[in-house]
């Protein structure tokens, strides 16, 4: 009489990963548009057609939420066997990657420019992922080459993602990489000016 099947434990679990996921959802929508200041727990959980109390539940608080939200990982590709005059290539086309199917990224990004905890985890991100790939190229100095390189690729994206200015929103891949690759492969690999 009342052992419960696998179909029957599978089901909460799921409703619960859709739920979680929705918020999610709602929640980098909603801090993009809105920064992190005007975005609203009733508003994320209205965008997310649930009570309130669910996005308490699952996230604790808006900070919690935010955190969640802005878990970023940058995937680097593995740079030790790539030419090393193509550093600048592979990194700036992978960057072109990351913003464009990642959303949580681009809502990093927004939040970060008018919010000192986004901002906080911003730097967080790039300091722990962007400079120890710096420090494969054995300079010294990879913590102000990974500053470099980061000036590059995230005035590019506010450029390209944020403010939509043209022609930078409307270059080809191809182009993006032309103009930046050289200037990030110059800040990795050259020597001290």
């Amino acid at each position: 009489m009342g052992m419960a099947t696998g179909a029957e434990t599978q089901a909460p679990r799921r409703r619960s990963d859709a739920t979680r996921a929705a918020i999610l959802e709602a929640a980098r929508e909603r801090f993009a548009s809105d920064g992190y200041e005007r975005a609203t727990v009733r508003s994320i959980a209205h965008d997310a057609a649930i009570d309130p109390s669910m996005v308490m539940r699952y996230f604790g608080s808006k900070e919690g939420l935010f955190a969640a939200v802005v878990d970023v990982e940058l995937d680097f590709p593995d740079l030790a066997g790539t030419d090393p005059g193509s550093v600048g290539v592979v990194l700036v086309r992978h960057f072109l990657d990351l913003w464009e199917r990642d959303g949580v990224l681009r809502t990093l990004l927004r939040v970060g420019m008018t919010n000192s905890a986004g901002a906080d985890r911003l730097r967080d991100v790039f300091r722990s992922q962007l400079v120890p790939a710096a420090r494969s190229f054995g300079h010294p100095d990879a913590e102000r080459r990974a500053a470099l390189v980061a000036s590059q690729v995230l005035g590019m994206a506010v450029v390209r993602y944020v403010l939509r200015l043209e022609p930078a929103a409307a270059l080809s891949h191809d182009e993006v990489v032309a103009w930046l690759a050289p200037t990030v492969q110059r800040y990795l690999t050259a020597e001290e000016p």
